[in-house]
């Protein structure tokens, strides 16, 4: 007789399906637990604290099998899985563990990380959140709460929390001041984070992941050199990973080596599957060097490889819905019997940087905050976050566009001031506000999406649109990774429908509404830099300074994945790039072609 074979759970955990993933949610109290499992799981606990990683799992896995919500037994199993990188099952340990003990903190700040990891930066927010408010004097739930902060791009935020944890500590911890030289580096303060990444790794010889972001800074501020001093010393303490791989590849791809890089990605492809950030630096190093069927099959595989790591995919029903509900609402006759917002005068106003992603946004704000007074607040989520809460701000039964009905009340006719105000008070938050500027930035991709509300919050406010040749934008969007407008940037096609999606909206909004809107070609700024600055800051209301014109000298770091190309100056092979892509680009051009041709522009080849 053939023995059964069992078949386990597919998350990892190595325990069966029913007592997993599969397991039903508990209903009631349970039967009585055998005393002889509790002592079972106790001396799982105990084998793995004394180093015993196999009888650990063995016992843990027996219990579990017998009283599958078993916490001791969940956290021992938890911790293995977590420290052999088996995320999935980690998580599916740890969520259970949560819902046995809901004021645990320890599997909460687990299930923080894991999120980290995994790039899923809300579920990371969700879960450090939970950490402080459940402890508040605790040092691990501080530092997740920073860590969480700085990926979601609110670092004087995250700072806070690195701090907070430091204090109650009471000691120099290498983990927290590797997080907390990282939420500096984000806010632009390069010298103090490259002190603290130095007193962390004096610390803390052997910790390699404080000299990989060490190096990430050093080539973030152009000292390549010294980048790659700190990645030799990364992999003399162990082998290469991904991410010192691409590291070192984005080095020296910047020094203008870009065949070392090439070379040094294509050996790393001999032994292991490259990440979807390593496809496409190597698809970019590729077009740089000319080879562009070969950088365009780059693009298309870390996207794909993107896909199916992150499970992302555009959203593109959503995102329908959406352009269907503010275009029903923002109508010239609704809009008649709307306030508008008052302008604070104490205080600086925000400068909207519209566009979308890969469109040239972060090469205007380096301009723009060339002048002291200009302030640059990067891509500020405000906006998004505004739209969301509404509802709850206006006391409003409708989400948001509907909830804005509630204006037409005597007792909300104030309602967009308080919105206003609440935008302002986050701002300064988020340290988007300088001493002695006019002006601060907010360039969040896509927020030309809800150019209405913006409008109704701030109706001075200037609002400057990005515009570049849909196809550049397309071989840009496929040659970087971004989430925003809903997972489109996942596949070339999603990427051209809302691209047109998002176009549609602001026509849309401009026939419906007296906007303070001025469009601005990326082209423009390549072509005449100076005479389309003077236009843009005569618009604003700023003086034209000569030394704007070297946005490439600006010391301000910016915090997206055009960094590195608006330290040099100004170029102008990104202009009509496409031309190399027109047959990959083929699949989208009927999407994208009407567009094309209402903004005045064509599709020339490489040849003409």
């Amino acid at each position: 007789m053939n023995a059964m074979i069992q078949v386990l759970c597919e998350c990892g955990s190595g325990l069966t399906p029913g007592r997993c993933c599969a397991l039903e949610p508990a209903a009631g109290a349970e039967d009585p637990l055998d005393p002889g499992l509790r002592e079972e799981a106790d001396g799982a606990a105990e084998a793995l604290r004394s180093g015993d990683r196999a009888e650990a799992e063995r016992a843990s896995l027996a219990v579990l099998e017998r009283a599958p919500r078993l916490p001791v037994a969940l956290a021992t199993l938890g911790e293995i899985r977590f420290d052999e990188g088996r995320s999935r099952a980690a998580t599916a340990l740890m969520e259970r563990l949560t819902a046995v003990e809901p004021f645990s903190v320890w599997p909460i700040n687990k299930l923080g990380l894991l999120a980290l990891q995994r790039g899923d930066a809300d579920a990371a927010e969700r879960h450090a959140r939970q950490a402080v408010r459940l402890a508040p004097e605790d040092p691990q739930a501080h530092n997740l709460m920073g860590m969480a902060m700085t990926e979601a791009q609110r670092p004087v935020i995250g700072e806070y929390h690195c701090r907070r944890a430091l204090d109650l500590a009471g000691r120099r911890i290498p983990l927290v001041l590797a997080n907390l030289a990282t939420c500096l580096k984000s806010q632009g303060r390069i010298r103090e984070a490259r002190d603290l990444y130095r007193e962390a790794a004096e610390l803390r010889p052997d910790n390699r992941q404080t000299l990989l972001a060490w190096a990430r800074l050093e080539e973030a501020d152009r000292r390549f050199d010294a980048a790659l001093d700190l990645l030799d010393a990364f992999e003399r303490l162990g082998p290469p990973t991904p991410g010192s791989t691409l590291a070192r590849a984005m080095v020296l791809g910047r020094q203008n080596r870009r065949e070392e890089a090439l070379a040094l990605l294509d050996g790393a492809a001999r032994t292991r599957p490259l990440t979807a950030l390593e496809r496409l630096e190597r698809g970019r190093l590729l077009d740089r060097l000319g080879r562009h069927d070969e950088a365009w099959a780059d693009f298309e595989a870390g996207k794909r490889r993107m896909r199916e790591v992150s499970g992302q995919r555009y959203l593109a029903e959503e995102a329908g819905d959406e352009a269907a509900r503010l275009k029903a609402f923002f109508t010239r006759t609704r809009l008649a019997q709307l306030p508008r917002a008052g302008v604070r005068d104490d205080m600086p106003q925000p400068l909207f940087i519209l566009g979308f992603p890969r469109s040239g946004t972060t090469l205007v704000e380096q301009t723009l905050t060339k002048s002291p007074l200009v302030s640059g607040g990067d891509e500020l989520p405000l906006i998004h976050e505004i739209a969301w809460a509404m509802p709850r701000l206006l006391n409003s039964p409708f989400d948001y566009p509907g909830a804005l009905a509630e204006l037409w009340m005597a007792d909300q006719r104030d309602g967009l001031d308080r919105l206003r105000d609440h935008y302002l008070q986050r701002a300064r938050q988020l340290g988007a506000v300088r001493e002695g500027a006019r002006f601060f930035t907010n360039k969040m991709p896509l927020n030309e999406v809800h150019l209405g509300l913006i409008a109704l919050l701030f109706p001075r406010a200037p609002l400057l649109h990005l515009v570049r040749h849909p196809l550049d934008i397309m071989v840009s969007a496929m040659s970087n990774l971004f989430t925003h407008g809903a997972f489109c940037g996942a596949e070339l096609e999603s990427a051209a429908r809302h691209l047109v999606l998002s176009a549609d909206l602001v026509a849309h909004y401009r026939a419906e509404m007296d906007l303070h809107y001025l469009p601005v070609r990326y082209e423009d700024m390549v072509d005449d830099q100076e005479g389309t600055l003077r236009r843009v800051l005569d618009f604003v209301g700023v003086p034209f300074e000569a030394d704007m014109l070297r946005q490439e000298t600006n010391p301000r770091y910016a915090r997206t994945a055009s960094y590195a190309q608006v330290t040099e100056p100004l170029y102008d092979r990104s202009r009509y790039r496409y031309r190399h892509y027109l047959r990959q680009l083929q699949p989208v051009l009927p999407i994208l072609r009407p567009l094309i041709e209402r903004l005045g522009y064509t599709v020339e080849d490489a040849a003409r």
